[in-house]
């Protein structure tokens, strides 16, 4: 409910809004280490503009970049390990993606939480269809428990959710997933990173593109940097191999895997990728 006032206005603070805020809190000490890359999509823009204009389909990025980055998880699963007590770890064979999509809420603005489920085993266009079927679907079934919980138990629910999924990782896969995915660059233009807060599990921030000159076999020629931040969990994944992964999601997204081509299809594409990583 909106209430005018003599200066200003007050507006309600959305359920989902005060959620993420308790999310936040219950795992804000988690030791995040962050990679900011730039990524040159050109190839990958081209290929979406090209297939917008031979099909009147506009592909969703976002698909494309879980697309890429299931692949990427799939090859480097220890990356999506999580933590069972202090002794062992449990790797997924499954690349489960959390993502948030916009939904109106109240005349307002809300991301609602989705998870891909299986990443690693769908098309790119299965991931596009399942994000716009999410993006359609009514705002309660995104809500879910948040439709009965009061604001006083976020807290202490966050924190019992967190003790279970450290001693059960089934259970922070079936409601978080294994990976996440955020897309903060098409709110905007130009370059830019994005840096998320603390989270139990490997993010990838997908920030603006820019054009920016590079060398292109001796040559300059302008190119579409995408800046992209990855995030991973220290107490989990060590700096090789963080690095190594980023390398990889790189040449996959740069090859543009998975995307539509006249002359080269999505195998080829993944096969040029493991050349240049």
């Amino acid at each position: 409910m909106e209430r005018k006032q003599a200066g200003y206005r007050t507006v309600a603070n959305p359920k989902m809004r005060r959620w993420f805020a308790a999310a936040f809190r219950s795992v804000q000490h988690t030791p995040m280490i962050h990679g900011l890359i730039e990524v040159d999509v050109t190839r990958a823009c081209a290929r979406l503009r090209e297939h917008r204009a031979s099909t009147g389909e506009s592909l969703s990025f976002t698909a494309f970049v879980i697309a890429c980055l299931g692949r990427a998880v799939d090859e480097n699963k220890a990356v999506q390990a999580f933590r069972m007590g202090n002794r062992h770890l449990v790797i997924f064979d499954e690349v489960d993606v959390y993502t948030l999509v916009e939904r109106d809420v109240a005349g307002q603005k809300v991301p609602i939480p989705f998870i891909v489920r299986a990443a690693n085993r769908k098309t790119l266009h299965d991931l596009h269809h399942e994000i716009r079927a999410a993006q359609a679907q009514d705002v309660e079934r995104g809500l879910g428990l948040l439709q009965v919980l009061p604001d006083f138990l976020f807290g202490p629910f966050m924190w019992v959710f967190c003790r279970i999924g450290r001693r059960y990782p089934q259970v922070w896969k079936a409601y978080v997933g294994t990976v996440g995915v955020t897309a903060v660059g098409m709110f905007g233009e130009g370059v830019g990173w994005g840096i998320p807060p603390a989270v139990p599990t490997l993010m990838i921030t997908v920030g603006g593109i820019g054009e920016k000159p590079a060398v292109i076999d001796g040559h300059i020629a302008t190119r579409s940097q995408l800046s992209l931040t990855i995030s991973f969990d220290h107490n989990i994944v060590d700096g090789a191999p963080a690095a190594r992964f980023a390398e990889r999601l790189k040449a996959l997204i740069e090859s543009g895997y998975s995307l539509p081509d006249s002359t080269v299809d999505s195998e080829q594409a993944g096969a040029e990728a493991a050349k240049e990583s």
